[in-house]
């Protein structure tokens, strides 16, 4: 806990970079991740290069969406964290760099495989299993019946006492709406988030929110990735993880180069640091935990162990894809959005 309360301290420095009298950064990122990891990653970075940079943390739509509006001249250097099937969307239009990265040889095979299939513009940086978790407090304090499929939560019992990401913004949210589609079939998906949608108190921007919220008792039981709810869990919160019963999805994180950046060099030397074991390190360090993919990082003790856990194929390319994700967001807004 005492590195985390460190950590918390380099947030304040990292959101007050801008203070009069430092020079203008040398590479702009924008930042996927939890809070913390960022300003992590922002000061080993610094310190490995000798550069100063810019960190910015945004949900990963509203950073795909950004880094479309600003083509064919990018702010924007480095795209570090945040769902890999969004990072495979900006390949396929075009919006990303191709790079090599120095450790790709190290990557553990789905890293490798991610990074062929995004054409080399993105690479595989951690994995971490979908899920939800509940106030194991507030449950006992309701009498109410502990979840452990995604079927169980259509449940009238919890009328307004779920919370979720909105997948518009949430890279989290989409890969729950993603996943729920190759579970179920899209028809039947879809009748389920219908009904789920009644349970819903409300839709957050950020993936990680739902969980946190549930961990403070604001909710009872918030969908996110289920390294999220470790890591508050870790913080001592009254959390219970689940492994939903049906099955679930995965994301691999990914880091990637903006097409266009004026920076180029600095933007390889940042991707090859995010790659390396000190680079990834620096979750684990932050109170993160979710699986590096580099087979030399050290794996965070907390860390949940998805090969004990009952996935689906999830269909990266499928799902990466501008078109079908257009689709589902479309479909998610009309059947589900118009309702609220």
């Amino acid at each position: 806990m005492r590195g985390i309360t460190a950590f918390g301290a380099g947030v304040a420095v990292w959101l007050c970079s801008a203070t009069a009298g430092m020079t203008a950064p040398s590479l702009n990122v924008l930042c996927g991740v939890d809070e913390m990891w960022c300003a992590a990653m922002k000061t080993a970075f610094e310190a490995k290069s000798g550069l100063e940079i810019s960190m910015t943390r945004k949900s990963t739509g509203d950073i795909l969406n950004q880094i479309r509006a600003e083509q064919p001249v990018p702010s924007v250097d480095v795209w570090w964290g945040g769902t890999g099937d969004t990072h495979l969307q900006g390949g396929s239009e075009d919006l990303l760099q191709t790079y090599q990265p120095a450790h790709e040889r190290h990557m553990l095979p789905w890293a490798q495989n991610f990074f062929a299939m995004s054409g080399g513009r993105s690479a595989g940086i951690y994995a971490g299993a979908l899920g939800f978790a509940y106030n194991a407090d507030l449950l006992r304090q309701l009498k109410l019946p502990a979840p452990t499929c995604w079927k169980d939560l259509t449940d009238i019992a919890y009328r307004g006492r779920i919370r979720s990401g909105n997948p518009n913004s949430s890279g989290t949210a989409f890969t729950a709406l993603a996943t729920l589609v190759q579970l179920f079939g899209e028809e039947e998906a879809f009748r389920f988030m219908v009904a789920l949608n009644r349970n819903i108190d409300q839709y957050t921007t950020a993936g990680s929110a739902p969980v946190k919220a549930a961990a403070r008792g604001e909710v009872l039981i918030g969908i996110s990735f289920m390294h999220d709810a470790v890591t508050q869990k870790q913080a001592g919160y009254p959390l219970v993880i689940v492994a939903p019963c049906e099955g679930t999805g995965y994301e691999i994180g990914a880091v990637s180069i903006v097409k266009g950046t004026r920076h180029l060099e600095d933007a390889k030397r940042f991707v090859d640091f995010a790659l390396s074991p000190e680079g990834q390190g620096t979750g684990a360090a932050s109170g993160q935990n979710q699986v590096p993919s580099n087979a030399l990082a050290t794996l965070p003790l907390a860390a949940p162990d998805i090969s004990m856990i009952k996935m689906v194929d999830y269909d990266f390319a499928t799902f990466g894809s501008p078109e079908e994700r257009s689709r589902l967001l479309e479909r998610f807004d009309a059947d589900i959005t118009a309702m609220n």
